[in-house]
């Protein structure tokens, strides 16, 4: 994919989010309080909890928000238990999903992410059905007010996959592993703000749609992260 069309995106992921602020913020704490109860609710030693937490930075949940989220984890031995499930579909014109999930009921989240699916012309498949189409890699993107040269040195030098100099940010690339490592070296060469900076599924092979179809790709997405149990969701539509 390219640069552009990654950037795209994002920006339309990041404008859905400013939208709903409040219910992105209602999500992302249900990650952390998860993350945390799974592990020691201690981000040097929970890797996963890190991850999550780093997500709430870049979607500017305030700190207050994450720490409530970890005491609560803290404080609350027995808590509600939600469970982690993954769908696996397709959209219209054959673009292929995958929306993952934290849910105490998976009946009532199956029948309202099948729900979606059908009401916008898709349907779900079974489990791995498009999971090849995609692949785990860190995504950091910033404002390109800083050095292009220099941005670029720092990231591939602590093992960045790809850097793209794209309108008006940056986007950096990375395996997993890597994450952490290539964020860290950014912040330690000035660079305070992070547009996105997560760890996501990022798709392999991409669909192709008219401006038509690729409308209805849009409001599938919106109606799936308008769902309380659903948390990322993510496609392979190749931007116009």
């Amino acid at each position: 994919m390219s640069g552009h069309s990654k950037w795209n995106n994002i920006k339309n992921k990041k404008g859905a989010a400013d939208a709903a602020r409040g219910k992105i913020f209602q999500k992302l704490a249900k990650e952390i309080y998860v993350a945390a109860k799974s592990g020691t609710p201690d981000i040097d030693q929970n890797s996963a909890l890190r991850l999550v937490v780093e997500k709430a930075k870049a979607a500017n949940m305030p700190k207050d928000n994450i720490a409530k989220a970890i005491d609560k984890a803290k404080g609350n031995a027995n808590g509600e238990n939600y469970e982690a499930i993954r769908y696996e579909g397709y959209g219209h014109g054959g673009v292929a999903f995958i929306v993952d999930c934290l849910t105490d009921n998976k009946n009532r989240t199956a029948a309202l992410v099948r729900s979606a699916f059908t009401k916008a012309g898709g349907n779900l498949g079974t489990s791995g059905s498009v999971a090849y189409m995609f692949e785990r890699k860190g995504s950091i993107v910033i404002p390109n007010t800083y050095d292009d040269e220099e941005m670029m040195m720092v990231s591939l030098d602590n093992g960045a996959l790809d850097f793209v100099s794209d309108e008006d940010v940056y986007s950096v690339t990375t395996t997993p592993e890597d994450f952490i490592k290539v964020k860290e070296a950014l912040e330690n060469n000035g660079v305070e703000e992070f547009l996105m900076s997560e760890i996501s599924l990022v798709p392999n092979m991409y669909t192709a749609l008219d401006e038509e179809g690729t409308e209805k790709i849009y409001k599938l997405v919106e109606t799936l992260e308008d769902i309380d149990d659903v948390g990322d969701v993510y496609h392979n539509l190749e931007e116009l």
